[in-house]
């Protein structure tokens, strides 16, 4: 993943509001996690990076050894030129079908049930992303259609992947050797 995109992760949570690094790691999974993660191995060079060209200030936190970070004025201009670049996407790595490609050597079985717990995790997105939606509809704030915009993306992908699975379970299903159980 490119610095400048995470650069944009983290000056974008933080121009919510000012908070720790580890709030800050817990503010990206909670709002992006549909869509976008950083590590704690990321976030914390990036805003070492951030603060020393200028972007981010950073005070004594609360508690002893802490640290809350801010944008500073220059780190909000620099967040409206990261934003206004166009969006980059890293290449895929997709463990499931890297397994799938070679599921010759697994086996329909084995690959059904990597389909399977594929399909469960979609099913599980889509429960999150309706209780997303559901929160940031009682919110009202003014960024909202923009919130739904990402959340109906995630909603998409997710009965996209549902899709794709029966697709693919009915395939390995016919390759399925009929005296074998399936699990």
């Amino acid at each position: 993943m490119s610095t400048a995109q995470t650069d944009l992760a983290v000056l974008a949570a933080l121009s919510v509001e000012p908070m720790t690094g580890y709030r800050l790691r817990e503010a990206i999974l909670r709002d992006l996690g549909a869509f976008w993660s950083e590590s704690f191995g990321q976030i914390y060079p990036a805003i070492t990076r951030l603060r020393e060209q200028g972007f981010v200030a950073t005070e004594h936190g609360e508690r002893t050894g802490s640290s809350v970070h801010r944008l500073t004025e220059a780190g909000r201009t620099r967040l409206v030129e990261l934003l206004r670049e166009p969006a980059t996407s890293p290449p895929p790595r997709n463990g499931l079908l890297l397994r799938l490609f070679f599921g010759d050597a697994l086996g329909p079985e084995a690959c059904r049930a990597l389909v399977a717990d594929a399909r469960g995790r979609a099913e599980a997105l889509l429960t999150e992303l309706a209780a997303v939606r559901r929160d940031a509809d009682a919110e009202r704030a003014p960024e909202l259609p923009y919130r739904l915009i990402t959340i109906s993306a995630g909603e998409h992908a997710a009965r996209a992947w549902i899709a794709w699975a029966d697709e693919t379970d009915a395939v390995l299903a016919a390759l399925t050797p009929a005296t074998s159980p399936v699990r």
